[in-house]
């Protein structure tokens, strides 16, 4: 397992560190990438895991690129245009791919600064618990580039376009108090309480069945871009599924006999 990735478990939540403190966790180098990928592909294929935190080692949630490599043209910066615009493809945007087809929940626990591609990052989690000491920023555009792994999309949808607008357009930071008035963390936690917080809220999702839970999250993605009549066509399939699960039948049976329920994503 990479170091660059720290993965622990309790129960049925693991907590994914981005561990590259002293660059303040850049997330655009090869390893990063590929231990994001892996981790998605493995979890997708364990039903005892029902939901992730996703958090960054030490004062920085995550910096987004790395942007000595970016000055240096190392790495998936290097190249004509014509090769920068493959390793963009090859490289970051993996990373939204990845995490757009990832079934499990994930709470984003931001301890710290998310500029850039890290403030997209938590957007890209379905839920966001945010330290006081937390900051965001969509500063491309103070780079003269522009949001290159999605951050268009995934802002716009976690804020709606005008918020999204002003924090693409100016690249301005929002702290912890703003992002939650503006909806774009569901709390705010002081700092020595943050992963409290969100382990909190993590084990609220994990004590649902992992079946129901990774459809849910399935049809609240497709609700994103898909029309009224396409969604209810999906969650009538995804329903039919769920009636036929032994979770469902001990789920129904705990209620009745008022215990909590023991699933194993059968």
């Amino acid at each position: 397992m990479s170091d660059v990735l720290l993965i622990e478990r309790a129960e049925h939540v693991e907590t994914w560190t981005i561990n590259l403190p002293d660059q303040r966790n850049p997330i655009s180098g090869a390893e990063m990438i590929d231990a994001f990928e892996t981790n998605v592909c493995r979890v997708q294929q364990d039903l005892d895991v029902r939901c992730v935190v996703l958090t960054g080692a030490g004062s920085a949630f995550s910096a987004g690129g790395n942007v000595t490599d970016m000055r240096e043209k190392r790495g998936m910066f290097r190249g004509n245009p014509w090769e920068m615009r493959n390793g963009y493809r090859d490289g970051i945007q993996r990373i939204p791919l990845a995490l757009a087809e990832c079934e499990v929940p994930m709470v984003a626990a931001i301890n710290g600064p998310a500029v850039g591609a890290g403030c997209d990052l938590a957007m890209m989690c379905d839920l966001r618990v945010a330290s006081t000491t937390a900051w965001f920023a969509e500063s491309f555009v103070q780079l003269g580039i522009i949001p290159g792994d999605g951050g268009a999309w995934f802002l716009t949808h976690a804020i709606g376009p005008q918020r999204a607008a002003e924090m693409a357009l100016t690249g301005d930071r929002v702290d912890a108090a703003t992002a939650l008035e503006w909806g774009m963390v569901a709390r705010v936690a002081d700092p020595e309480r943050l992963l409290d917080e969100a382990n909190a809220l993590a084990a609220r999702v994990a004590k649902n069945p992992a079946h129901s839970t990774r459809m849910a999250k399935r049809l609240l993605t497709e609700s994103r871009t898909q029309g009224l009549r396409q969604v209810l066509e999906l969650s009538a399939t995804m329903q039919a599924l769920s009636h036929h699960t032994a979770d469902h039948e001990e789920a129904m049976s705990a209620m009745v006999e008022k215990r909590v329920g023991r699933f194993d994503g059968r």
